[in-house]
């Protein structure tokens, strides 16, 4: 299996050199963020939260699949990360695996950053060697945060104990994650971008499909207050349908 899974991984990571050379941007800007990847194991929710200083984060760093796991891939982001590696955690491997594959097939490993955390809620961070300072990451019980070009490691430790302390929903709990990360001194250039998103089977529009909340605040002065103002209006429009029928 381990065969098949990197031979995947060589077609699907490993063209990343030659897809650049033939781009008109071979070289986009750097996502220097702060990001959390998490579970919620009463209800299986997966999702991923991020604040950057780029327009749009939410296009690049977040990706999730219900009952598989969720990844934020960053820094100079290797977009492959996020479908390859949901389909590897499906295959069977858990984050840490999925992370070593992935790696070992990009050549520009040591230029990236990724989390992720499985359905499990077995979770693993990587941060490679040429991560702008101040970058790395933390896992916990259900959980991984990782930032890059941050004021010190005080963010992701901040965000870290915000995350474990916060009760509530997956939501609150991400967005107390984000909102201490950023009390901390967040990405030392500023902020710009916010994005948070949330995956659940049968969760989504109509119950048709796994994004139940899929927000993002693509340019904005305060962007993770933007990010929570306009969570509360969603929340609002669309309640979790579980039993209790909580917000």
């Amino acid at each position: 299996m381990k065969f098949l899974l990197t031979l995947f991984l060589s077609s699907a990571v490993g063209l990343a050199g030659s897809i650049a050379d033939e781009s008109p941007n071979p070289s986009p800007p750097t996502v220097a963020t702060f990001s959390i990847v998490a579970i919620d194991r009463d209800t299986g929710e997966l999702g991923v939260a991020v604040q950057s200083r780029i327009v749009g984060v939410g296009s690049i760093v977040p990706w999730a699949k219900a009952g598989v796991g969720a990844i934020a891939t960053q820094a100079w982001a290797n977009v492959r990360y996020g479908p390859v590696g949901l389909a590897v955690l499906e295959l069977g491997s858990t984050p840490e695996q999925a992370i070593e594959m992935l790696t070992k097939a990009d050549s520009e490993r040591d230029s990236r950053q990724v989390g992720i955390v499985d359905a499990a809620g077995k979770s693993a961070t990587f941060t490679g060697e040429k991560c702008q300072e101040w970058a790395g990451g933390k896992t916990g019980d259900g959980y991984a945060v990782q930032g890059n070009i941050l004021a010190g490691e005080d963010v992701v430790t901040a965000m870290s104990e915000a995350f474990e302390k916060t009760e509530g929903v997956l939501a609150e709990r991400l967005l107390a994650a984000l909102e201490a990360g950023q009390a901390a001194g967040g990405d030392k250039r500023g902020r710009q971008s916010a994005a948070l998103l949330i995956v659940r089977e049968g969760w989504g529009y109509s119950g048709l499909n796994d994004r139940f909340r899929d927000i993002r605040v693509d340019e904005h002065e305060h962007p993770i207050a933007e990010l929570r103002r306009v969570y509360e209006k969603h929340r609002v429009l669309f309640p979790r349908p579980d039993a209790k029928g909580a917000p």
